[in-house]
């Protein structure tokens, strides 16, 4: 059994129980819980966690501890945040969780904004903005850049607390967030760069927006919302009701009575920061308390390529095949830039993730894999060339399924269907193995597609292979040639 780590954050709004398994550059969640105890919600006004939310963390604690020795959990972290650091009886539950044999890390707000900011760089290495960390007691904004954490601070402004600061005046919310940043030296600079959203609140915010707008993927990592439709939604959730809020899919029901302040507040601390673009990160405090822990070079590998890899690898029938074969294909497309080439690098390593569907129905799958995987590192747009590869690769031909149409360019779904026509070559002409895409090469030489084989490795250009190699040819404009 490979290692598995779990982490329980006693949030001001919840308490969450998740496991990770897999690599630890981007290792996969294999089972996430939480549960709304809301031990802020009434911070502000009494100074102390009420009884009920303390009986409700203290079932959560208690289960999720049962849960790590059935999962055997090779190790576990436990962590607590703004409403147990501040409330007057936090460590009654602090107590109670090492009762259950748990060792509870108190941490700082600066702890806070640093972790959310590692968590961001882990799925979004190019971040370049501000994180804003949105929990029930604080909020963390953090500096990101060249894949560091820069400059971090903690705000009493949890969403547990904007609907107390909006009762006290029209105007309050306003005032309170404007004296906080502007004195703490933050106002004005979030001017040019995007805000990366971090928070369960937040995300729901996305979640909302995607349903209203008919949004074609439901993925809200890396979802985009500029602030005059964030202005929007603000209007748009004064006139829905709860039950038309619980309709929508995805919409977590815990988050209902706090998406308005939660919605206020993004608002305001925009305007103070200057910012005008958001981005969605599903990565945040606990993603990034893992990410810290890495080595310098464990950090700096590409989280989608090292997700593809670990994936294709699950799902494929040899692991070595993606890489080898991405190598292989190169040559056909030296003009690419890197953040493409790297898209056509995740593809190979997931090509062959559609081999044990039924055979009609394998281009789907491989299409389906792509478009809605547990990828970070990777946009809509990017998510949509890796489909339409797969689709290509696996038997679908040249068509472009729906949504592929909606979510990237023509011209970068036409790369991708050569992408996927030459991974189809190669597949044919090795079988999937390594051998033959080590002693063959491919390459465009005076307008022709040469594919070339030597000695006894002449026996696998059968007419199945040459089938492949001249739709390859006849896509890209070129002649066909063999050369032995």
């Amino acid at each position: 059994m490979r290692k598995r780590t779990a982490i329980i954050d006693i949030g001001s709004n919840s308490v969450r129980f998740v496991v990770y398994d897999g690599t630890a550059r981007l290792p996969a969640i294999l089972f996430n819980e939480k549960v709304m105890a809301g031990l802020g919600k009434h911070l502000a006004d009494t100074g102390a966690i009420a009884a009920d939310s303390l009986a409700l963390a203290r079932g959560a604690l208690a289960r999720f501890a049962r849960l790590a020795r059935e999962m055997r959990v090779n190790e576990l972290r436990t962590v607590a945040t703004a409403a147990v650091r501040e409330a007057s009886n936090g460590g009654e539950l602090v107590r109670a969780a090492e009762a259950l044999g748990l060792r509870v890390e108190l941490l700082s707000g600066e702890q806070e904004a640093m972790a959310a900011g590692m968590g961001v760089l882990s799925a979004i290495p190019e971040a370049d903005g501000i994180v804003g960390d949105l929990g029930g007691g604080s909020l963390e904004l953090v500096r990101v850049v060249a894949g560091t954490v820069t400059d971090r601070i903690s705000f009493p402004l949890g969403v547990l607390r904007i609907g107390a600061i909006r009762k006290q005046g029209e105007d309050a919310l306003a005032r309170t967030v404007s004296k906080l940043i502007e004195d703490a030296g933050w106002a004005g600079r979030g001017a040019g760069i995007p805000f990366y959203l971090v928070g369960g609140s937040w995300r729901s915010l996305a979640r909302l927006d995607i349903h209203l707008s008919g949004y074609p993927l439901p993925v809200a990592h890396q979802y985009a919302i500029p602030l005059g439709r964030i202005r929007e939604l603000g209007r748009t959730l004064e006139g829905l009701s709860r039950a038309e809020l619980k309709a929508i899919p995805d919409l977590s029901s815990g988050r209902l009575p706090t998406l308005g302040d939660a919605t206020a507040l993004l608002i305001e601390v925009l305007g103070v920061l200057g910012s005008t673009e958001t981005i969605v990160s599903a990565y945040g405090l606990r993603e990034g308390l893992l990410f810290a822990r890495l080595l310098p070079e464990q950090r700096q590998r590409d989280p989608l390529i090292e997700a593809a890899r670990e994936e294709g690898a699950r799902l494929g029938r040899f692991a070595e095949h993606g890489d080898l074969l991405d190598a292989w294909i190169a040559p056909l497309f030296t003009d690419e830039p890197s953040e493409i080439a790297r898209l056509r690098h995740a593809a190979c390593l997931l090509a062959d993730v559609g081999w044990n569907a039924n055979p009609e129905f394998r281009a789907e799958r491989g299409a389906e894999i792509a478009l809605h995987g547990h990828w970070v590192g990777i946009d809509a747009a990017g998510r949509a060339i890796l489909s339409q590869t797969l689709y290509t690769a696996l038997g679908g031909a040249m068509a472009s399924p729906d949504p592929l149409g909606l979510l990237a360019a023509p011209e970068a779904l036409q790369r991708a269907r050569l992408w996927g026509l030459a991974i189809r070559l190669g597949q044919r002409l090795s079988g999937g193995v390594a051998g033959p895409i080590k002693r063959s090469r491919v390459a465009i030489e005076q307008g022709a597609l040469i594919l070339s084989l030597k000695g006894a490795d002449v026996a696998l250009y059968s007419e199945a292979v040459e089938k492949r190699h001249k739709a390859l040819a006849n896509a890209m404009a070129l002649d066909i040639a063999f050369e032995r």
